[in-house]
This record gives C-alpha cells, sequence and structure tokens, in this order.
C-alpha cells in the first residue's frame, strides 16, 4: 500500500494473519521493509506468550514467499504448530485471506489517502472492528463471527454506525 510520508510516496506492507475457524483476523504488523528479522519478529509476537494469536494453532498455512522463511524456522523450532506450505501461484487455497485482503481494499484502503503509517494503522484497525463486530459472512452462514451483545433486537429505532467517515456503515436497532 502507498503511503505518503515526509519522505514521499513509500510502500509499506501489511502482515494479516486469519483464524479459519471463526475468520477473525490480526493484523500482525505493518513495514517498509519485510525482511528476515521483521518476520522472525512478527512469528514471536504471534506465537509466544499466553494470549497469543497463534497460540492454539495446529497449523499454519503461509505463502512461499522467501521473506517468510526467517518465520517459517521460528515457528518449527520453538513451536509445536505445523506449517504447511501453499503450493506455487495457487491463490484460490488461500481463499479466506484473500477475500479478507480484497474486502479491506475495496470497501477501504483503495478509497482513501493515507499520510503516514498512523493513518493505516487506524483505518486497518477500524475496518478489523467492523469485519469482526458488523459485516456479514457468507463462509459463516451470513452471521457476524463476534456480534455485539444486543445484536437481533427487533424493536426500536434504527439507527446507523459509521466508520472511516463513512465508508463502512451498520445498521442497527436501538434498545427501546
Amino acid at each position: 500500500m502507498e503511503v505518503w510520508t515526509r519522505n514521499g510516496l513509500i510502500t509499506f506492507y501489511i502482515l494479516v494473519v486469519m483464524r479459519l475457524k471463526t475468520r477473525e483476523v490480526e493484523i500482525a504488523g505493518i513495514t517498509e521493509s519485510p525482511n528476515g528479522e521483521w518476520t522472525s519478529q512478527m512469528a514471536r509476537n504471534l506465537s509466544d506468550c499466553e494470549d497469543r494469536f497463534l497460540k492454539d494453532a495446529s497449523y499454519v498455512v503461509v505463502d512461499r514467499d522467501s521473506k517468510f522463511k526467517p518465520f517459517n524456522h521460528y515457528m518449527d523450532e520453538m513451536t509445536d504448530t505445523e506449517m504447511v506450505l501453499l503450493p506455487v501461484r495457487s491463490p484460490n487455497l488461500n481463499a479466506y485471506l484473500e477475500r479478507y485482503m480484497r474486502s479491506i481494499k475495496s470497501e477501504s484502503l483503495d478509497r482513501m489517502i493515507f499520510f503516514g503509517r498512523a493513518s493505516v494503522e487506524k483505518a486497518l484497525s477500524k475496518y478489523a472492528a467492523h469485519y469482526h463486530h458488523e459485516r456479514n459472512h457468507q463462509g459463516l452462514r451470513n452471521q457476524v463471527p463476534f456480534p455485539y451483545e444486543d445484536e437481533g433486537i427487533v424493536d426500536g429505532e434504527l439507527c446507523c454506525s459509521q466508520r472511516l467517515g463513512g465508508m463502512l456503515r451498520y445498521y442497527y436497532r436501538d434498545a427501546a
């Protein structure tokens, strides 16, 4: 993704991980240069400690990009998680994450101009909240993965919640 900074237009790379069972998404990191050291650190961040995203993962499906070799090496050496490499030129085997990336781009990122890293981080976190709590998912029987507590109210005034300046909208009934 292209971002305007003090040094001009810079490309930022985003590492996204998804728990397939629930479609929960974690933005693991953002960087200007996704080198081996950075991917190793992302593996540590995702797998160390009690409450990390990959804590109970049995398998991790990863791209064959050479940038992920340190990530794969760390996961093989330090965790019980089995690394599954996607075959060459097979984007359909990672369909859920590819669909998430297509959605985030078309619904928000492609419609915005970013000035600095903070604006990218804010947009990604707002979209992730929308994705987890408000946006329906056809792969999950058209249900929201983590609905709000008041989800399903049928009486009350119809209200609209907006994120990212109105690009993302969520309609709900206000409790009477």
